[in-house]
């Protein structure tokens, strides 16, 4: 006998001409259950219609229990999954609307969100703690991975790879035009990202087609199964985090416009909270309801 479950397609980031990025959303009571199988079925059915799925329990006010899946396999931590979750819940649920913060339980620990709708339309997550690596990509292999010349990568700037929810390769770009004109091959890339141990991977530039903004970004997410991730809040976070680490960014509001689409890009929104080794990036932006109905799940 077939089990129905509440379900919702969100689109997280989204601004504008842009459509933000697609996450599809379960919603389990507290007697509903569903195995990681089931979790990665789902996704597998979804793969084309959005990028990841988010499980979320909500066992009393103002706590989510959070995980997420791929087509390929389960995410650590899924940014705009969550953003467009908490999102959701802070618009649709009265009792949790006037919450300043949620905690979040995902896989790898607690995290907290900050509830800003009612100023700003956004919710901004703190990302998990940073880890970096120490090893540091050749620019050559890097480069032919994307399929572009090693004199696009920016020389003034370096090459890492850094944790901040998910391994993320840091890939600064000699400009906005290079950025734009990405077309990796998938299998290319995947390969090349397993090689490295890597998630993900984000290329970004200084230069922007908004004056408001401070970077254009792209990330590219081929071990999850699809080639771009049109707005990211764990690669983005990995960015920042980096960015301080560098001492070109002084952690004050940041926003990044990110997509392969010139005009029609998605806005993320990062900043910062605590000092030192505490100091953790917040993802912030907002997310629209396309679709609501039931999932059933055979």
């Amino acid at each position: 006998m077939a089990r129905t479950f509440t379900f919702k397609k969100l689109d997280a980031f989204a601004a504008g001409a842009s459509s933000g990025n697609p996450a599809g959303v379960v919603y389990l009571s507290p007697e509903e259950t569903l195995c990681e199988a089931e979790m990665l079925q789902i996704a597998q059915e979804l793969k084309g219609f959005v990028s990841e799925v988010g499980y979320v329990r909500l066992p009393k006010s103002g706590r989510l229990e959070l995980r997420y899946f791929s087509s390929e396999r389960e995410v650590e931590f899924c940014g705009h999954a969550t953003i467009a979750i908490c999102a959701d819940i802070l618009q649709t649920r009265p009792e949790w609307a006037d919450l300043e913060q949620l905690t979040l339980q995902i896989n790898s620990g607690e995290l907290r969100a900050y509830n800003r709708m009612k100023d700003e339309g956004a919710v901004y997550i703190s990302a998990p703690p940073p880890r970096p690596n120490p090893r540091v990509p050749e620019p050559g292999a890097l480069a032919q991975a994307l399929g572009i010349a090693t004199a696009q990568l920016n020389p003034n700037a370096p090459l890492a790879i850094l944790n901040g929810g998910l391994e993320t390769i840091i890939v600064p770009l000699d400009g906005l035009e290079t950025c734009l004109g990405l077309k990796p091959d998938l299998e290319t890339l995947n390969i090349y990202c397993q090689s490295q141990g890597a998630d993900i991977l984000i290329c970004y530039s200084n230069q922007t087609v908004d004056p408001a903004s401070h970077y254009r970004t792209r990330v590219f997410a081929p071990t999850f199964g699809y080639l771009e991730d049109p707005a990211t809040g764990s690669g983005n976070a990995a960015l920042g985090y980096h960015l301080l680490n560098l001492g070109v960014w002084d952690g004050s509001p940041l926003l990044i416009e990110q997509s392969g689409e010139r005009e029609a890009f998605n806005r993320v929104k990062l900043g910062t909270q605590g000092e030192g080794p505490e100091r953790r990036i917040l993802i912030g932006g907002g997310a629209i309801c396309r679709i609501e109905g039931i999932y059933r799940l055979a």
